[in-house]
């Protein structure tokens, strides 16, 4: 899903980082008002809990894997505007430290899954979260999540002047609507999972307690540190559109802990885990600063 750098033409990544960069601030000017304050302490783990997450791959057919995204999953949890600012220190994290996702492709990155899927995602759980349709609207909205931000990508690939043929985007399609299925299923157990250990956190907005924060915890530290020696290891879809087409991710930024591997000794499995739990480490600082700061004025 994410958009890796040598995919999108100049114009159009560009474009998409000076779209980015005003929205972002306008929709983070917006978290200090939106977000009860109880929530703020769950940026950080939320945010450990998506980035554990998305480093593991599921497959999704035909040699393709996807993973959690988690837009739907936040903008459940804490709002629009915080999800939003959870994703893009996610997104952002990924592609400077582990160089997932392109460093001029973040702007359009942050577009297509921190603004747009997030936004995809939260409509409809706000629409028919309130009745006996709050399951479908939590499920519907990962799924739209996913979609959203999958048409997007290939809308600019497409806008790029990448040459793909209908048999290929429709392949991509197909595979982006599997990953789109099981992300809005993944959004649903997970959700009525905290609802069973502190009930009322979702629906009723009331704070979570330790022990929710604990679980979500404990689990992205599972998933970071043994998850992916389960995760399959075939492309996600962009990645294998990438491969079919002929095209290499190409940056001359080099990420200190790039594909997830930290240079500690010969074992793959400790380079993994540690560059795994030093990503927890940082999305948690990164997001519980930020809530921090764009709270402090009304607290003040």
């Amino acid at each position: 899903m994410h958009i890796p750098d040598n995919f999108l033409s100049t114009p159009v990544w560009a474009t998409l980082d000076v779209v980015s960069l005003p929205a972002f601030a306008f929709i983070s000017s917006r978290v200090g008002r939106d977000t009860e304050e109880g929530r703020i302490p769950l940026l950080g783990v939320l945010g450990a809990f998506v980035f554990a997450a998305q480093m593991i791959n599921f497959p999704v057919g035909i040699g393709t894997s996807g993973h959690l995204v988690g837009g739907a999953l936040l903008a459940c949890t804490v709002g629009p505007a915080a999800a939003t600012v959870v994703m893009t220190a996610i997104l952002a994290i990924q592609a400077f430290v582990f160089q997932d996702g392109g460093v001029l492709a973040l702007g359009a990155n942050v577009f297509n899954m921190a603004i747009a899927g997030v936004l995809a995602g939260y409509l409809p759980y706000r629409l028919l979260g309130a009745g006996g349709w709050r399951k479908t609207g939590i499920f519907l909205g990962g799924f739209l999540s996913v979609l959203v931000s999958a048409s997007l990508a290939l809308t600019e690939l497409l806008l790029s002047g990448v040459p793909m043929p209908r048999p290929v985007v429709t392949v991509s399609l197909g595979l982006f609507c599997v990953s789109a299925l099981l992300e809005g299923a993944i959004t649903l157990s997970v959700l009525g999972a905290i609802q069973r250990l502190n009930p009322g956190w979702v629906r009723e907005h009331k704070p979570a307690n330790r022990r929710t924060m604990l679980a979500l915890g404990g689990v992205a530290v599972a998933l970071a540190a043994v998850g992916f020696l389960i995760a399959s290891a075939d492309p996600d879809g962009l990645q294998r559109l990438g491969m079919q087409l002929g095209m290499a991710a190409k940056t001359t930024f080099q990420a200190p802990l790039a594909d997830y591997s930290a240079p500690l000794g010969a074992s793959a499995w400790v380079r993994r885990a540690a560059a795994g739990l030093a990503g927890l480490l940082a999305i948690y600082g990164a997001c519980s600063l930020v809530g921090r700061l764009l709270t402090r004025p009304r607290s003040a």
